[in-house]
């Protein structure tokens, strides 16, 4: 599988910034270890573009006729490799060349059809659509990998989903123009299409993990058979008789839940002191101070596994770090070069050289996150790169992350298209 052409850029004109990108993947395609017969693209853009969502797509399929399947979706911000575009006009564009078997587009109005069997599949979904957990998990049941991974989308402004399959509109959905809002879309893939994808949360926890003894709804009540405000008011020595400091201990902390699993070994804080994966990170919206309770942005129950932590810069960069190191490893278990070595941990202006397995990336991370939780400017794509190399890759910066069957915050989710 050859490189996926790419190309990025930020303007307040649309049809600016996008013959620039239009120009870069042409100069790609011309080139011998790029894809030159490309016929899927992922499109992102900044909700600045939002209501010229139609003319985009409109020109870029005029521009890029060999290109018959289109997704993507809108973002406070959009990633390319080594530079995210936060908080003003920009578009990404990455055309995939992949088996025309092995990959399907989908919508709402046109949903994955049962002549296909899912391996995996990129999501899509507006973060406004009722019952989006049940969704999802339904999603990745139709799947044979059971895995997810994507976003929700972000704007100020309109909430844009892109879904065009095979020659111009996708079958049954009539004159719609492949702009959609609400509910799911995406690419679903067949299982030759090997991808490599891992979560990375952003959250420390600063707290052992607590079993739930007792919950209802979105109300914990008890934690290890104690009040659960009770340990809460205890782990911050904090006291309800002085609600400030107690108020601000809790606007800054989140909890991490663990679901109930059949396997007893799983644990929320794993002996490296970090999140694993299965963790989704919530908000604490509220303390029941008559029941001894406390509420958090999801449905919690009995036999849950909670963690108390707080979102931290190290601890993000570190795991960023680990998870790039981990789909090197996997896509280059030999014995590295000592050149390639000496880049992995070199300062912060160099890159490793490329994963020559890698075609493309697709990175999507929370719109609470970006260069400045990293450090600076970019600093999160640059991490990034700095560890898989030159690689193409396109991404937006979103709503809520989806991984596996669940939907997280405060995390990012990489995802790499591995080559021949």
């Amino acid at each position: 599988m050859k490189r996926f052409p790419s190309g990025h850029a930020t303007h307040p004109q649309w049809r600016m910034a996008m013959a620039m990108v239009l120009a870069q993947v042409r100069a790609q395609m011309a080139l011998p270890d790029y894809a030159n017969a490309p016929t899927l693209a992922l499109l992102y853009i900044t909700d600045h573009y939002a209501e010229q969502a139609h003319e985009i797509l409109e020109h870029l399929s005029a521009e890029l006729p060999e290109v018959t399947d289109w997704s993507g979706t809108v973002g406070v911000g959009v990633a390319a490799n080594n530079v995210e575009y936060f908080d003003q006009p920009a578009l990404v564009l990455m055309l995939c060349e992949l088996p025309s078997d092995q990959y399907r587009v989908f919508s709402g109005i046109a949903p994955l059809g049962l002549g296909f069997e899912a391996h995996t599949a990129l999501v899509h979904a507006d973060p406004n659509t009722a019952d989006l957990g049940e969704l999802i998990k339904e999603m990745a049941a139709r799947t044979a990998s059971g895995y997810l991974f994507g976003g929700l989308s972000a704007s100020r402004s309109q909430s844009v989903q892109f879904a065009v399959g095979g020659n111009g509109n996708i079958k049954g959905q009539g004159g719609a123009s492949g702009v959609f809002s609400g509910g799911l879309s995406g690419v679903a893939f067949g299982e030759r299409v090997n991808l490599v994808s891992r979560v990375t949360q952003g959250c420390l926890p600063i707290s052992k993990a607590y079993g739930v003894s007792a919950a209802e709804g979105n109300v914990v009540n008890q934690l290890d058979g104690e009040p659960a405000l009770d340990v809460l008011l205890r782990e911050f020595k904090v006291s309800l008789a002085q609600p400030e400091p107690a108020l601000q201990a809790m606007r800054a902390t989140l909890v991490g839940l663990l679901q109930r699993q059949d396997r007893g070994d799983a644990v929320a804080v794993a002996r490296t002191g970090n999140f694993g994966s299965d963790v989704l990170v919530r908000h604490i919206i509220g303390l029941d101070t008559a029941r001894g309770g406390m509420a958090v942005s999801d449905q919690v129950e009995p036999g849950m596994q909670l963690a108390f932590c707080q979102r931290n810069v190290q601890a993000a960069r570190a795991d960023l770090m680990r998870v790039c190191a981990e789909i090197r490893e996997e896509l280059e278990p030999e014995e590295l070069p000592v050149e390639e070595l000496m880049a992995l941990t070199a300062p912060t202006g160099a890159a490793a050289p490329s994963a020559r397995r890698i075609a493309g990336a697709v990175y999507i991370s929370c719109s609470g996150r970006g260069g400045p939780h990293f450090g600076g400017p970019s600093a999160e794509l640059q991490i990034v790169r700095r560890a898989l190399g030159d690689v193409p890759l396109v991404g937006f910066f979103a709503a809520g992350e989806i991984a596996r069957n669940h939907l997280y915050g405060y995390t990012g989710v990489l995802t790499v298209f591995i080559g021949g």
